[in-house]
């Protein structure tokens, strides 16, 4: 018996999504996504990378589907590409595309594995886009006739669904930051776009609910754990505001159907939320099944009086990983159990957790991710404490399956825990697939 033993029943997982493995982006009726404009503007992603061929698990899919059976895995989360369904974001379904994910469930059911669908991963057609994406509240009505098509195709055999993954970075990193798709750079339209997705999440909810769905529902959000760097009021300032940028502003509104009270303020200049209409957080606040949390980073936050409106800088972590954040596996409990405490007795998911490395085919052709290994290994252990503290943790999806299109950072950057030769399309398990294979199967961490 291992010495860390997780819940019986607990569900083990691997996740990936569409624009980032698929490939296959003009084939059987697909669409163009925001994506496939964003990654062919010059500039926008390191060099010059695209989705156009990605993983090419659009046709390799039944292969890569093996793989998840050879890490003992109980359920697969990955995306639906919007595009692929509806390919210019409203008006015809495509069944070509609604066809293809319809083999991919049976083949998961035919398997024993538990599909997890994201119905939206950030490839918004277009189409859409074209006539204002995300700040468009239009869109969310054009979100609910494509979940209902995807719906009654695989609503049958699919026990878990998720609305959205990440809202925050379709909102703050794609409308405010610039760096994912849409690639705009304006405070007013993110923070349009924040409401707009939380809107389509909770139409999709009940739209779900209205047409019988039988499995789970639940959102997927990316959450941080900030904390002052002193305990000065300037520093516990900034760390709240962090709080409600990157957290508050998305868990305030699912579950309490409201704004966090400094919202108003922090925004002041910004907007005074003129998009919210009646009804709309009662909407956004539907009761969900389950929550998926990814986690990424903690945060030290310390004030920046060069920014007055914003106020905080976030502390450079003395030992960065390459994407420039520490790896810290406490940051992992204290989000599952602020969660737990403050918002909801909820099942929990971890759907993402991950680390990017440099990883290489060695010259005895093993991929040796020992860096991978204790960063999973830990943050198991993290997770199988927050339960120890009275966390509902059902779940735990490691990120990535396979390495993959990493959006901006193209393909320069691998989180999997297959190595992908994109040359040849080669799937090479590394080490931290044959540990985690044995962690799945023995339910706990020796």
């Amino acid at each position: 018996m291992p010495k860390i033993r997780f819940p019986e029943g607990f569900l083990w997982g691997a996740a990936t999504a569409a624009y980032q493995i698929e490939g296959a982006v003009e084939e059987d009726g697909r669409g163009p996504s925001i994506w496939d404009t964003f990654s062919h503007t010059p500039g926008a992603v390191i060099n010059g990378d695209t989705g156009d061929h990605a993983c090419d698990h659009y046709h390799r899919w039944e292969k890569d589907l093996d793989l998840l059976s050879d890490l003992g895995v109980g359920s697969y989360r990955f995306s639906v590409a919007w595009p692929r369904i509806v390919p210019t974001g409203s008006g015809a379904i495509n069944a070509k595309g609604l066809d293809f994910y319809d083999r991919l469930v049976d083949a998961l059911v035919d398997r024993q594995i538990q599909p997890m669908v994201t119905l939206y991963h950030w490839d918004l057609p277009q189409g859409l886009q074209d006539v204002g994406g995300w700040v468009n509240r239009d869109t969310t009505d054009r979100f609910v006739d494509y979940v209902r098509a995807v719906h009654d195709r695989l609503g049958d055999r699919v026990p878990y669904w998720l609305t959205l993954n990440e809202p925050y970075c379709s909102a703050i990193v794609g409308h405010l930051e610039g760096r994912h798709a849409p690639g705009i750079r304006d405070e007013a339209k993110a923070v349009t776009a924040i409401h707009h997705l939380l809107l389509a999440h909770g139409k999709a909810v009940q739209a779900l609910r209205a047409d019988g769905v039988t499995g789970k529902v639940g959102i997927t959000c990316n959450l941080t754990s900030p904390h002052p760097a002193s305990e000065n009021a300037a520093d516990l300032d900034a760390a709240a505001r962090l709080d409600l940028h990157e957290n508050r502003m998305f868990l305030d509104p699912l579950f309490r159907g409201s704004y966090p009270d400094d919202a108003a303020a922090h925004y002041k200049g910004v907007t005074d939320f003129p998009f919210v209409q009646d009804g709309d957080l009662e909407t956004i606040s539907e009761p969900l099944d389950f929550f998926g949390i990814n986690y990424y980073e903690r945060h030290l936050v310390t004030t920046d009086p060069a920014d007055p409106v914003r106020g905080w800088t976030r502390v450079p972590d003395p030992k960065p990983t390459t994407v420039g954040i520490g790896v810290h596996p406490e940051g992992l409990r204290e989000v599952l159990e602020r969660v737990s405490a403050d918002y909801t007795d909820l099942p929990l998911f971890v759907t993402e957790t991950g680390i990017c490395l440099h990883d290489y085919v060695d010259p005895e052709g093993q991929v040796k991710d020992d860096e991978r290994v204790e960063f999973f290994d830990s943050h198991i252990r993290a997770a199988h404490q927050a339960i120890q503290n009275g966390v509902n943790l059902a779940g735990f999806f490691p990120w990535s399956l396979m390495d993959n299109y990493e959006w901006a950072w193209g393909y320069a950057y691998r989180f999997g825990m297959y190595y992908v030769d994109y040359a040849t399309q080669e799937r090479i398990p590394k080490r931290s697939a044959q540990w985690f294979s044995k962690i799945t199967r023995a339910n706990g961490i020796d």
